[in-house]
């Protein structure tokens, strides 16, 4: 076994317009704002190069689970859900992209770090969730 072997899950997600979710996913991760590499797909990437999330517009390359939003709906099942380093800057950032939070800032019982929710622009619910509990204060 590789001593530095290593997984890695590329979540793809499909979207109606990947430069859009793309600026948009950017904004509120605040991550410095670049161009997707095509405009029917792209990774958003944290400062390491980590893949944190794919965007691929709907319908392109016919891939099965990916050609429509209309079949099934478009997130069911799915939370993106971000662990992040930065909360209590990420809140106004996200203020600034959505009417509302889904759900405002508060405690998740279960982590014991503070969280809030919201949809991003195809209507995927997203958590932003503190890195640790240290921050909860």
């Amino acid at each position: 076994m590789a001593a530095n072997a290593m997984k890695r899950t590329w979540t793809i997600i499909g979207v109606s317009d990947v430069p859009g979710s793309f600026k948009w996913y950017q904004s509120l991760l605040g991550l410095p704002e670049t161009a997707p590499a095509h405009d029917y797909f792209g990774q958003i990437l944290d400062s390491d190069g980590t893949v944190l999330l794919c965007l691929h517009k709907w319908g392109a390359h016919e891939h099965p689970s990916l050609m429509s939003p209309d079949h099934p709906q478009p997130g069911n099942g799915l939370l993106l859900f971000f662990r992040i380093d930065d909360f209590q800057m990420a809140l106004p950032r996200a203020r600034a992209l959505v009417a509302r939070l889904e759900e405002e800032p508060h405690v998740n019982p279960n982590t014991g770090t503070m969280e809030f929710s919201l949809r991003d622009l195809d209507g995927y619910y997203v958590t932003i969730s503190a890195l640790s509990g240290a921050l909860a204060g």
